[in-house]
C-alpha cells in the first residue's frame, strides 16, 4: 500500500490523535500525561494540531510555550532521556505508519530536533545551547 504525504490539518489531526492514543497507553510515558500533568485532552489536542500545523506548514496558528510547560512538568516529576527517547519512538512509529513523503519526513526531522532541544534545556535547566 502506497502511503500519501501529510497534506493539511485533517492529516495532522489523524496522526496527532493516533500518537496521543499511544502515549496515553504507554508504559514509559503515559503516566506523565495521565497522572502527573492530568492532560485535558479536549483542550490539549487542538493546541497540538495548531502546533504541528505551524511546524509543518508555517501557518502561524500556534501560540504557546512548550518549553515552559515541559519545565513545569519536570519539576512535578523528573523527566529523563528515556522519556524523550520513548516520545520520539512513538511519534516516529505513528507518522511512518500513516504517511510517507516530504512533509512526513519534515515532521519527523522537526520532532527529533524539538525533542533534542527540549531534552537538553529541561534536563540541564535551560543552560547552554544545542
Amino acid at each position: 500500500m502506497i502511503k500519501r504525504d501529510i497534506e493539511g490539518r485533517e492529516d495532522i489531526q489523524t496522526f496527532v490523535d493516533r500518537f496521543y492514543e499511544r502515549v496515553q497507553a504507554d508504559e514509559v510515558i503515559g503516566y506523565l500525561f495521565n497522572d502527573v500533568a492530568q492532560v485535558n485532552w479536549q483542550a490539549h489536542l487542538p493546541v497540538m494540531y495548531a502546533f504541528w500545523e505551524q511546524v509543518i506548514f508555517q501557518t502561524g496558528n500556534f501560540s504557546g510555550n512548550p518549553m515552559l510547560a515541559h519545565q513545569k512538568l519536570h519539576t512535578k516529576s523528573p523527566l529523563s532521556p528515556a522519556h524523550f527517547e520513548r516520545w520520539i519512538l512513538l511519534f516516529t512509529h505513528t507518522v511512518q505508519e500513516l504517511f510517507s513523503g516530504k512533509n512526513a519526513t519534515l515532521a519527523l526531522q522537526r520532532a527529533k530536533g524539538i525533542a533534542t532541544i527540549m531534552e537538553h534545556k529541561v534536563l540541564n535547566g535551560g543552560i547552554g545551547t544545542v
